[in-house]
């Protein structure tokens, strides 16, 4: 998916990426002189990088006294990850948290995710994966087997609106929430308030209607949208475009809380 309002552009991608904040550049040089490509140039406008050229190795960023220059994405192993968890062991049994497994999009690495949750299930702390669910309905079912919670997204019901805002149909991400529904999964459906987008009367009353269907009951968070974002779009030399969206002004989130409580549904702004 490519949402139009992602906050997290940076994960999208299953590469290495490179970030540049032109506002942190000194013109220090060190990353022209390590980089083994020749692939970056000191102009008016800051350090360019030819991608061409560039093998994102990442020493330019390694160099940059002022972190001017930032590599997003690496490679961790399984156990490397494991450490980093038990490192906050102690935090989770003061707060009765857990793990969460976020993105981007974690379902898109199902077999490394389904390893991690199996290997938290032994250590007996809570999983949580936060989850478009736009994944084959056979690898949902399987991540559910080791998953405590669901942050399951749900954008629009709309399906041609939902392609022109996130890039693809939302049938399959229908079909997956129904089915873990149906096998009473832990699920807490989150919406992004999104005016001009999906905090209309009509949009809102179907999506309540649909989630008022499902097996059991749903817990509903609204997340009014924001564009604090943007920068990120700029460091990855990327135009953040933010068309008709705008965040949905506080009587409409009030009147959308009321559209879900109509249908008996248990829901807040934020969360």
């Amino acid at each position: 998916m490519s949402c139009k309002w992602c906050h997290n552009p940076e994960s999208q991608s299953p590469a290495v990426q490179k970030l540049y904040t032109a506002s942190k550049c000194i013109g220090a040089q060190d990353c022209i002189e390590v980089c083994p490509n020749h692939a970056l140039t000191l102009t008016k406008k800051g350090i360019i990088t030819d991608f061409d050229l560039c093998k994102l190795c990442g020493k330019c960023a390694e160099a940059c006294p002022t972190k001017a220059i930032e590599m997003s994405g690496r490679l961790y192993d399984i156990d490397e990850i494991l450490k980093i968890i038990e490192r906050e062991k102690v935090h989770f049994e003061h707060s009765g948290g857990g793990v969460t497994f976020s993105g981007g999009e974690p379902l898109m690495y199902h077999n490394y995710l389904i390893d991690l949750l199996k290997e938290c299930g032994n250590k007996n702390l809570h999983r949580t994966v936060d989850t478009s669910g736009f994944a084959d309905t056979e690898i949902v079912l399987e991540v559910a087997e080791h998953t405590d919670l669901f942050l399951y997204d749900l954008k629009l019901l709309d399906n041609e609106k939902h392609k022109k805002w996130t890039g693809v149909s939302n049938q399959l991400i229908l079909k997956n929430l129904k089915v873990l529904a149906e096998i009473e999964a832990n699920i807490n459906i989150r919406i992004p308030l999104i005016k001009n987008v999906n905090s209309d009367e009509n949009e809102l009353t179907k999506m309540a209607e649909f989630i008022s269907e499902l097996p059991g009951e749903q817990a509903v968070n609204l997340l009014p949208y924001h564009n604090i974002a943007k920068n990120k779009y700029n460091k990855l030399g990327e135009v953040y475009n933010e068309f008709d969206m705008a965040e949905a002004p506080e009587a409409e989130q009030t009147r959308a809380v009321k559209i879900f409580q109509t249908f008996g549904i248990d829901v807040e702004i934020g969360g």
